[in-house]
C-alpha cells in the first residue's frame, strides 16, 4: 500500500496572525459604530461650553447650561429623525447621492433655523403653558423635563426605525411636564387645538397639493406626444414658482412686520420668478439637447427642481423645527432674566445657533438610515413624483412657519407621499389624458389597444405601501402621551432631587 501524500498545513504562526488580523478587523468594525455617539457626546460638551460664554457669572447659569446640552442632544435626534423627510425623496429617486443630500440638507437647515425660526419658537416657549401664570423657576423645570423626555423618546423611536414627529413630542412632554407642575389651567387650550388641528390639515394639504403638481405633470408633460418638448416648456416654469414662492418667505421672515404689502411681497415673488426662469431655461434645453423621448429621459431634466426642491424644503424645516429643540431653552434662558426683560420673546441668536447646527450634526451622523427608510420603502419615486412630494411638503411647512405654527414635516411629507399615491391610481384607471395617449400609441405602432390593468395588479403595483401607514399613525398617536407621560415623570423626579 504506497503511503499517503503529505498534507501541507498553516504553520502555527500563521494561524495567531491571521487570529490578530481577525480580530483588528473586528475592533475596527466595533469601534466605527461608537464614532458618532462619541462625536455627538463631543458637540453636547461644545455647546455646554458655548452656552456658558454668554451666561457665565449670571444667576441661573448652571440650570442654561444644562439646558443648552439637552437641548444640542434634542436638536441631533431632531437631524436624526425628522430631516430624513427632506431629502428622503430626492435620494430615494437617485437624483443625489446620499452624501450630497446631506451636506445641501445640513446647509439649508443652518439657515433655515437662523433666518427665519424665531416665530415658532415663540409658540413653544410661551404660547402652550402660560409663561405669564407659571413661576419663572418653576417654568425653568417644567422645561427642562420637556427637553429630556422628547429627546430620550425620539432617540428611542429613531433606534427602533420609527420616523416619529418631533413636533409631537417636543408638544406632548411640555403639555405633559406643565400639568405635573401646576395643574392644566396655565396650559393654552386654544393654542392647542390650533396646533392639533394643523396636525390634522396639514397633511391632507400636503397631499393635495402634491396631487395638484403630479397631475400638471402628467397632464402637461408625460402624456404628451413630444415629453421632451413639453418638458423644454414646463420644468423652467415650476423652477420659477419654486424660487418665487421661496423668496416671499424670506422677505416675510427678514422684513420688519408691517414694511412690506402684500401685494408689494407677491410682485417680488414674481420678478425673482421671472429671474428664475431665464436662468433655468437655457440649463434645461442644454440638458434636453439630444436626450430621447421617452419617460425616462424626463428624470435628467427633473433633477434640477428636485434638488431646489430638497433644499426648499430643509429651509422650511430648519424654520419650523427648530422649535422643537431651542423653544424650551429659549423658555428657560428668559426665565432667569439672561434674556432680558419683557417676557419671553425673539429668542437670542446663540440659542438658534445651537438647534441650528445640533440639526445638522444629527443629520450628519444618524440620518442614512432613515433617509433610506423614507425614500425607498415607503413608496417607489421617480424623480418627477419626488419633486411634487418635496414641493408640496415645502410650500406646507412654509406657510405654516409664516403662520406660527408648529407642524409636523412627517406629517406633511408622508401625506404628500400618499397623496401622489392615490392620485397615481385614479389618474391611472381614470384619465382622459392618459387613455388617449395610450390609444395614440397603440395606433402608431399598428398594435391593439392594451387592456386596463388587472385590479389586482394594480394593488400590487400601487397598494403594497399601505402596510406602513397603519405603522406611522400608530406612531404618531403614540407619540403625544408617551412623551407627556415620560416628562411628567422626569419633573416630579427632577423636582424631588433638585428644587
Amino acid at each position: 500500500m504506497p503511503p499517503r501524500p503529505a498534507v501541507l498545513t498553516k504553520r502555527t504562526l500563521d494561524k495567531d496572525l491571521d487570529k490578530i488580523t481577525h480580530a483588528e478587523d473586528a475592533a475596527k468594525h466595533v469601534l466605527r459604530r461608537l464614532v458618532p455617539p462619541g462625536l455627538g457626546l463631543i458637540f453636547v460638551g461644545l455647546a455646554m461650553l458655548f452656552a456658558g460664554v454668554y451666561v457665565f457669572d449670571q444667576p441661573g447659569a448652571m440650570l442654561v447650561i444644562a439646558a443648552a446640552a439637552l437641548a444640542g442632544y434634542m436638536a441631533m435626534n431632531i437631524g436624526a429623525n425628522d430631516v430624513t423627510n427632506n431629502v428622503g425623496a430626492a435620494v430615494g429617486a437617485r437624483a443625489m447621492t446620499m452624501g450630497q443630500a446631506l451636506i445641501i440638507a445640513a446647509i439649508f437647515e443652518v439657515l433655515g433655523a437662523t433666518v427665519g425660526g424665531g416665530e415658532v419658537v415663540k409658540t413653544i416657549s410661551a404660547n402652550i403653558v402660560d409663561a405669564v401664570q407659571v413661576p419663572p423657576a418653576m417654568l425653568g423645570w417644567i422645561m427642562m423635563a420637556a427637553l429630556t423626555a422628547a429627546a430620550l423618546w425620539i432617540n428611542l423611536a429613531t433606534w427602533m426605525n420609527a420616523p416619529v414627529s418631533t413636533t409631537h413630542a417636543i408638544v406632548g412632554a411640555v403639555i405633559g411636564a406643565g400639568i405635573s407642575a401646576v395643574g392644566p389651567e396655565p396650559v393654552n387650550w386654544r393654542v392647542m387645538l390650533e396646533i392639533t388641528a394643523s396636525w390634522i390639515t396639514s397633511p391632507l394639504i400636503g397631499g393635495l397639493i402634491a396631487a395638484g403638481l403630479l397631475y400638471l405633470v402628467k397632464t402637461l408633460i408625460v402624456y404628451r406626444d413630444d415629453k421632451i418638448a413639453a418638458a423644454r416648456h414646463w420644468v423652467p416654469v415650476l423652477v420659477a414658482v419654486m424660487a418665487g414662492v421661496f423668496m416671499s418667505y424670506m422677505v416675510l421672515q427678514l422684513s420688519p412686520i408691517g414694511r412690506f404689502q402684500p401685494s408689494t411681497i407677491i410682485l417680488i415673488g414674481i420678478g425673482i420668478g421671472l429671474v428664475s426662469w431665464l436662468i433655468a431655461r437655457p440649463l434645461v434645453l442644454a440638458q434636453a439637447r439630444d436626450l430621447e423621448n421617452r419617460n425616462s429621459s424626463l428624470r435628467t431634466l427633473f433633477r434640477l427642481p428636485l434638488i431646489g426642491s430638497a433644499a426648499l424644503l430643509s429651509f422650511a424645516h430648519g424654520a419650523n423645527d427648530v422649535s422643537n429643540a431651542v423653544g424650551p431653552l429659549s423658555a428657560i434662558v428668559h426665565s432667569v432674566g439672561i434674556g432680558g426683560s419683557g417676557g419671553v420673546g425673539h429668542p437670542p441668536l446663540w440659542v438658534m445657533l445651537i438647534g441650528a447646527v445640533g440639526i445638522s450634526v444629527g443629520l450628519l451622523l444618524f440620518g442614512p438610515r432613515l433617509i433610506r427608510l423614507v425614500g425607498e420603502e415607503i413608496t417607489k419615486l421617480n424623480p418627477m413624483r419626488a419633486y411634487c412630494v418635496a414641493l408640496s411638503t415645502a410650500f406646507t411647512v412654509i406657510v405654516a412657519s409664516w403662520l406660527g405654527l408648529p407642524v409636523s414635516t412627517t406629517h406633511i411629507a408622508v401625506g404628500a407621499v400618499f397623496g401622489v399615491g392615490f392620485f397615481r391610481e385614479w389618474y391611472t384607471r381614470h384619465s382622459k389624458a392618459r387613455i388617449a395617449y395610450i390609444r395614440r400609441k397603440a395606433e402608431s405602432f399598428d398594435i391593439d389597444e392594451p387592456e386596463e390593468p388587472n385590479i389586482h395588479e394594480t394593488r400590487r403595483r400601487y397598494l403594497v405601501r399601505r402596510s406602513h401607514f397603519m405603522t406611522i399613525i400608530a406612531a404618531w398617536i403614540v407619540t403625544v402621551p408617551v412623551s407627556a407621560a415620560l416628562a411628567a415623570m422626569i419633573y416630579w423626579v427632577m423636582f424631588a432631587l433638585f428644587v
